[in-house]
Order: structure tokens, then sequence, then C-alpha cells
């Protein structure tokens, strides 16, 4: 059956028709804010119910590979989400692929962290958060947006021009590398053959992935803002119902 997709713009919903008749296929995802509620405490963002088991319907399909690609590093993913199957894990927007980074870029990191340390010190809710690629300023829970404001626009001074700043939903990241989401969602198409591709995202950093995918891929901006994607839905729910119809029609 190919008709309307409960939940889904009937576009979408052709467009991932068209997608399971291809092979191989990268399905590839972005976890917090798509597969998991944004949480205050990172630790706490699990999948949303139906998301482990859809992703485990999708790996099994023949000529399927499942990727998750996150800000996160991917110990941390595999920590938080608990997913376990045959996925491919790509960490630190792109830099964790091969493995991880080499001593000089480790310390690298370590002296950005002490840098900008000093933008959080004394802010009631900023954190620092250190990453196996980047640091994180989050000032999700300051209380005044304002000061929120002023506090990345610090860190973004401290982080100076030479760095690769990736902003985001109340956080500003700043890598030791530069590689993105996008650079990591086409090394992964060409070391599958995949002859087709659906990635979902929420977030500022995911624009990269849907600019680097091809004009007859599947983008799926999930959530309000201005996209590159061509597709688009409004929750987490969307999401599912996203992986779950293309799970069906790969089945």
């Amino acid at each position: 059956m190919t008709g309307p997709a409960p939940g889904l713009p009937p576009d979408l919903a052709a467009a991932l028709d068209r997608l399971a008749g291809r092979r191989p296929v990268l399905v590839a995802s972005d976890y917090d804010g798509v597969l998991a509620r944004l949480r205050d405490d990172p630790s706490a963002a699990v999948p949303e119910p139906g998301v482990a088991e859809a992703l485990a319907r999708l790996a099994t399909a023949d000529g399927v590979t499942v990727a998750l690609v996150s800000g996160r590093g991917v110990e941390d993913l595999r920590a938080t989400s608990g997913l376990d199957g045959p996925y491919r894990w790509v960490g630190s927007h792109g830099a964790e692929y091969d493995g991880p980074l080499t001593g000089e870029l480790a310390e690298h990191r370590d002296a950005l962290a002490r840098r900008l340390a000093t933008a959080v010190d004394g802010v009631p809710g900023a954190r620092l958060e250190v990453k196996p690629a980047s640091v994180a300023v989050h000032v999700r829970q300051v209380s005044d947006p304002a000061t929120g404001v002023a506090v990345l626009e610090h860190a973004r001074t401290l982080a100076g021009p030479a760095l690769t700043v990736k902003p985001g939903k109340d956080v500003l990241e700043v890598a030791v590398t530069d590689a993105d989401k996008g650079s990591a969602l086409r090394r992964l198409r060409a070391d599958v053959g995949a002859a087709a591709a659906l990635y979902l995202g929420d977030d500022v950093t995911d624009e990269d992935g849907f600019r680097a995918l091809e004009a007859d891929d599947v983008t799926v901006k999930v959530g309000a803002g201005n996209t590159a994607a061509r597709y688009r839905v409004p929750d987490l729910a969307g999401a599912l119902a996203v992986l779950l119809r293309l799970a069906d029609r790969l089945g």
C-alpha cells in the first residue's frame, strides 16, 4: 500500500516509498532533538518510545545501513542512548569517524577548554562540556536570556577566528577540527556505496548534512526554523513516523 501516511505530509510519504525501492540505502539521523528529547541534563536524553525498535527493524533490512550522526562523542552517545545494533557511529560532528583524536588535537582541546571556562565562571546555569573533539558552552539553564546570549558571545570571542564554531540551540560548540556532519555523511554514503540516503536532523549543525546529500536523497528537518532540508516534520513523533514508514516499506 502506498497511500497517505498518518502524521506525514503526502510528499514526504511518497519520497520515502521511492527511497525504499533503491539499494543500498543509508538511513542516518541526528540523536538529540530527533530520536531523543532535548534535556537540561544531557545524560537523561534517552530514546523516545519506539525508536530503538524502529532502528532495529531498519538495520535488519536487506541493503540498509543505519547510522547515528551526533555532536556527542561516540562513547557518550552509546552510553546515553543505550542503543545496541549493527549501526555506524559518527560522533563529534564527524570528527570521530575512524577512531579517537590524536594526542596533539586532544591537547589543543584541553587548552581551549581552559580558555572557554572563563565565559561560564560565575554565571548560574551556564556550563562547559568538554567533548572528544570540541568544547561546548551551554546556556539552556541560564534564567535571563540576555545573559545567556552574552555568555555565548563572550565564548565566541575567546575561541578566536582560527577554530570551527558550531552554534546551536542555547549552545556554542567550538571544534578543534574542521569536520562537520556534511563531510561525514558524504563519507558514509561513499563507504557503503549507497544509491540513496535519508537524513533527519533538528539543529543548525544538521544543515551541513542536509546540504551535503544529493538532490534525490530524502532530508528531513524536525521542528521549526529555516532549513535546507527538502521535507519537514513538526516534532519527534514525526521523526519516528518517518522511520516507521520506511521500515514498513523496506520490510
